[in-house]
């Protein structure tokens, strides 16, 4: 059979092209994985309980008990769930020197004490299990093996068998990552179980100012006004509240982007030197980062929408044409103040910029794109202007406050207008940046992150730091 497009040559790999593939196992993942290896030019040999009956596997493919079919081939690939190896004790004799490759999942992290793969080893002794093909789905190898699905985690005691597994998934045009011995086969079982790992932490963060400030706008501008003028202004909670809210949390999720890489510097500067580790917190709030700025973006781009439908809004509409129609009958116009023209072109066009640099650092994240440029175009964009988009949105900000900021009524309850608040931790970060770039600082920072110590200690000393 020739080889595929999406395949690599098998005279590239190690396996003989003679050497059928066993998979016992005729459910979708099995016939999935048999039809992507005959599109690879690989012999394929199915082993069923009744092999009469399964007429579902890929055209080309040979189905046999599961006896015959593992006499056929040296490597053997079971598609079928844990509760189903019982079988297998049969057929102790016939894997002696096999390699055997468990591809199975749980329902759920750590269901049993041990790991598949292990349980498997423990039943077949004599063979030589490998864990792979766990996290590719029958779907991504139906529609092609697409990037997101492209990572094959591969493990076990054996080198030279999980050198052949290896070579294997190279060929079916996928991307093995060698996870060591057999002991990680929990954890790389419990991967394809993980719902958004690396974005718990930013989705509590978000979800926690989220409800914070949306109870304070409803507090500040739907309850206060019933309470003190009898003013029904509930109608607010569908897109004004809303769109203070978004840009709220957009502003304050982007400086906790940067902060905790100042938090570090500070405490490396304390302590004198890098070679100490950073508190737990820390660490998981820096390796979240990039998810912290993807769903801040989110939430600056809903902001853009909801401010572009502001003209069409009935209430808006109501109150411009009620604003005129004063004019008329009192007779009076208000003159063209530049002052406030200036104040509000800045405004819109800070917002503008900002927005833009925002979504520069959202493109360069992805990989695709990330992949393309160096480490230090990487650094620049991310950082310098990464704190460029932070100084735009925060005077973004302080120019939409202006001197609303003094005014005694924005101030309702002695509480300050909700963009106060979005104020508070951008300008901190800002502030301490600041600092921190101070020559003398920056250049101390500089030469611990090279390695220089200000009093070198043994290791125990430091990790009691």
């Amino acid at each position: 059979m020739r080889d595929s497009p999406n395949c690599i040559p098998l005279s590239l790999i190690e396996p003989a092209k003679n050497d059928s593939i066993c998979i016992f196992g005729t459910g979708d993942f099995g016939r999935s994985l048999g039809l992507k290896m005959l599109q690879c030019g690989y012999s394929v040999v199915f082993g069923s309980r009744n092999p009469k009956s399964s007429n579902l596997t890929p055209k080309g493919a040979e189905v046999l008990s599961h006896t015959e079919a593992a006499q056929k081939s040296s490597i053997i690939i079971l598609a079928v769930h844990r509760e189903h190896y019982s079988f297998l004790k049969n057929l102790t004799e016939i894997l002696e020197g096999k390699v055997l490759v468990d591809v199975s999942n749980n329902l759920k992290i750590n269901q049993y004490t041990e790991s598949n793969a292990e349980f498997l080893a423990s039943i077949v002794p004599g063979a030589n299990v490998v864990k792979a093909f766990n996290t590719v789905s029958a779907w991504a190898l139906q529609s092609g093996t697409l990037d997101a699905s492209r990572q094959v985690f591969v493990c076990g005691d054996d080198a030279k068998s999980k050198q052949m597994v290896m070579d294997i998934v190279r060929a079916l045009s996928l991307t093995p990552l060698d996870q060591g011995s057999l002991l990680a086969a929990n954890d790389v079982e419990n991967y394809p179980l993980q719902l958004f790992p690396m974005w718990r932490l930013p989705f509590y963060i978000c979800a926690g100012f989220t409800i914070f400030v949306f109870l304070y706008c409803v507090l500040t501008e739907v309850i206060y006004p019933y309470v003190t003028r009898k003013e029904d202004t509930l109608f607010y909670l569908a897109i004004s509240i809303p769109n203070r809210v978004f840009p709220i949390v957009s502003l304050i999720l982007l400086a906790l982007v940067y902060l905790p890489g100042i938090i570090a510097a500070i405490l490396q500067l304390y302590r004198g030197t890098k070679y100490s580790r950073f508190p737990d917190w820390l660490d998981k709030w820096m390796l979240c980062r990039k998810q912290l700025g993807l769903v801040a973006l989110a939430y600056a781009f809903l902001h853009a929408i909801y401010t572009l439908v502001i003209p069409i809004r009935y209430y808006v509409r109501w109150w411009n044409n009620n604003y005129i129609i004063t004019q008329v009958k009192t007779n009076t116009t208000y003159p063209f103040v530049n002052y406030y023209a200036w104040v509000s072109d800045s405004y819109v066009a800070l917002g503008i910029l900002g927005f833009f640099f925002y979504l520069l650092l959202g493109i360069t994240s992805l990989p695709s794109v990330s992949n393309a440029v160096n480490w230090r175009e990487f650094r620049f964009v991310q950082s310098k202007l990464g704190y460029l988009t932070l100084v735009l949105c925060t005077a973004h900000t302080l120019l939409y406050g202006g001197d609303r900021f003094i005014y005694g009524p924005y101030y309702t309850w002695y509480l300050p207008p909700a963009f106060v608040i979005a104020l508070i931790i951008p300008c901190a970060v800002l502030v301490m940046k600041f600092i921190t770039i101070v020559p003398c600082l920056d250049s101390r920072i500089t030469k611990i992150r090279q390695g220089w110590e200000r009093n070198p200690k043994s290791q125990e000393e430091l990790n009691a730091i």
